[in-house]
């Protein structure tokens, strides 16, 4: 079985320009997900990319380029499209979906994942949240009534997906055209290591947790 992965990476950014190249601990930002794919069993790492400076670091850093044409990398553009093109372009077997914003994701969340594929379509990967009071932007409570407020305890924890990385088929996607289907693994990832860089607060709070930690 032939498994790769693709991390896909525009060029656009609105708040943090050029985001996906960005420094990070010394290095483009998308060279900490190439990197933990890489030491992964991944047997080929990719990045789809519409910008050729992106797409010469990723080659620099050892992934394989595909270009993705600019129509599927607009602000609005689904994954998914891209996901489907790279397909139409790449063999594989078993498709490893990469975030290059989630700089924490290990080699063995990618390993976990891989052989939670023995019993599952699909994984994804989370962290576990303990249930806490809503509210809504109106000040309206969200999912929980204020005249019978539960305690925390006897609330049910749940997972929030973290968006570091998703595994599926080829087979899956071709036929659901959705990253994830039918029977539907879960991989849990601590809450430290499941922060995106999407603002320029996200990328400073994981500047200094990447100054303290050994990957």
């Amino acid at each position: 079985m032939k498994i790769v992965s693709v991390i896909l990476a525009r060029g656009g950014s609105k708040e943090i320009p050029r985001k996906n190249i960005i420094k990070l601990g010394g290095q483009p930002l998308i060279n900490w997900t190439i990197n933990s794919s890489k030491m992964s069993n991944v047997h080929e790492t990719w990045v789809s990319t519409d910008d050729q400076e992106i797409a010469d670091i990723s080659n620099q850093a050892g992934a394989k380029v595909l270009k993705r044409p600019s129509n599927l990398a607009t602000d609005t553009s689904p994954s998914e499209e891209a996901l489907l093109h790279f397909a139409d372009n790449v063999g594989f077997d078993m498709l490893v979906f990469i975030q290059p914003t989630s700089p924490l994701l290990w080699p063995q969340d990618i390993n976990k994942g891989i052989k939670m594929m023995d019993s599952y379509s699909s994984v994804f990967s989370a962290y576990k949240e303990h249930w806490c009071p809503r509210w809504s932007m109106k000040s309206n409570p969200i999912d929980w009534d204020i005249f019978n407020r539960p305690r925390r305890q006897d609330v049910d924890e749940t997972y929030v997906e973290n968006g570091a990385f998703y595994i599926t088929t080829r087979k899956n996607l071709l036929k659901s055209k959705l990253r994830y289907s039918d029977n539907i693994g879960i991989i849990e990832m601590p809450l430290w290591r499941s922060f995106q860089i999407d603002s320029q607060n996200d990328l400073e709070l994981i500047e200094k947790i990447t100054q303290h930690i050994i990957r």
